[in-house]
């Protein structure tokens, strides 16, 4: 049975719905941010909205309050969805590394056995131009591929996110090219969202305060409104202040990942087209389409085939080689055995006569003979040493050893 790409995905991202849906490896962290939105609407629309309700004679304007507040609310959670539930700008791996820029070694190295193989190298950086300016982009060891220019390899999804800004942990999500845009618009409106909650709440503190006639009696009859107040107050600084930081880095041009890794570094900004084209370039241009099919099916490719190298030419002419010497050294054994019987026959009939003559005047003559004929009978031709002379000398020289 065939498997969909995103069964088989090598990073660490969370599919649902058939692979339809992408999130983070935390993606769980999500449900504690919807319910940081969700819980206090709700307590905002029974303790507060339903008492506005006919605060307003022209038409029952006071409904306006809740439907606003329910409304904007299913804003931020698309936004929210928008951001979290979709490819961020993951930039697919390679299945090999590329091969137009793979370099080999001039120098080989040898290993046991004489075999020579050679040593793969990768440049770990390139250049490209951007806007007329050389930028130095990265070797990536686990995609396999080099990173455009402000791509990085998020350690927490484990890919590769074309115009990496950052790991947002409250969304589940990288933050990339792809959806930079909704996570601004969800930022900032929950920034706007907390502003009316906390407006409203005042407001109603205000209605209760004219009946009751002090603050203290006003506060105790509705608590929820000074809750709801400070939740708002709180929240505010923190979506306020982070819509305010997003505000200069879309009108710089950066990304988070640049903004607190290089600013250190005085680098020119070589993405910076002004403020008002930094602007139009986030909010008006096309999002480009994802690289990815996750829903798509797996087909086994199969692997290119790699240049001949020239450990292939030695081990094709080592062979060829080896085969020749094996001939040589079969011949030269053979030879090498006729003549010590040769010898042997000489010897002994030389000995024969001088025995029959009378024996030797002393025993040196048989010591020697005896000697002669272990020597003769103990030259061995080790045709390893030779096929290993053989391929470190790269000549036709044949060796013996007489041990």
């Amino acid at each position: 049975m065939e498997k969909r790409v995103y069964q088989v995905w090598k990073g660490s991202n969370i599919f649902i719905l058939g692979g339809r849906l992408i999130f983070g490896p935390d993606g769980r962290t999500l449900l504690v941010t919807l319910s940081l939105i969700i819980v206090p609407v709700i307590v905002f629309c029974i303790f507060v909205a339903r008492h506005l309700r006919h605060e307003f004679s022209s038409h029952n304007a006071g409904y306006a309050i809740l439907v606003v507040a329910i409304v904007f609310t299913v804003y931020v959670l698309v936004l929210l969805l928008l951001t979290s539930a979709r490819d961020p700008g993951i930039i697919p791996r390679n299945a090999h590394p590329p091969e137009e820029v793979i370099q080999y070694e001039s120098s080989l190295s040898v290993e046991i056995g004489g075999r020579q193989t050679p040593t793969v190298q990768f440049p770990r950086t390139k250049d490209v131009m951007v806007n007329g300016i050389s930028v130095k982009v990265k070797y990536c060891d686990t995609c396999m591929h080099y990173r455009p220019p402000r791509c990085s390899h998020c350690s927490i999804c484990n890919n590769c996110v074309e115009r990496f800004d950052h790991h947002c942990p409250w969304v589940g999500q990288c933050i990339g090219v792809r959806n930079y845009r909704y996570f601004f618009m969800f930022v900032s409106s929950s920034a706007l969202l907390c502003i009316y909650v906390f407006a409203i709440s005042a407001f109603y503190i205000k209605v209760l305060m004219d009946d009751q006639g002090t603050v203290w009696k006003a506060m105790k009859k509705s608590p929820a409104s000074i809750i709801l107040m400070t939740y708002c107050f709180i929240s505010l600084w923190f979506v306020g202040g982070l819509s305010g930081f997003h505000l200069y880095l879309m009108g710089t041009n950066q990304t988070t990942y640049e903004n607190f890794r290089y600013k250190s570094d005085d680098r020119i900004n070589v993405h910076d087209r002004g403020c008002f084209s930094n602007f139009l370039e986030v909010f008006c241009t096309e999002i480009k389409p994802s690289k990815n099919n996750f829903r798509a099916f797996v087909h086994e490719v199969q692997k290119p085939t790699l240049p001949v190298t020239r450990e292939t030419d030695l081990e094709d002419t080592s062979m060829d080689r080896r085969a020749k010497v094996e001939d040589v050294l079969d011949i030269g054994e053979d030879l090498l055995k006729i003549s010590q019987r040769r010898a042997i026959e000489e010897l002994e009939e030389d000995i024969r006569n001088r025995g029959s003559i009378g024996p030797p005047h002393n025993t040196s003559e048989v010591d020697s003979y005896i000697g002669i004929r272990s020597d003769l009978r103990a030259p061995t031709i080790r045709s390893e040493a030779c096929h290993s002379s053989w391929d470190r000398s790269g000549n036709g020289d044949i060796g013996t050893e007489v041990p």
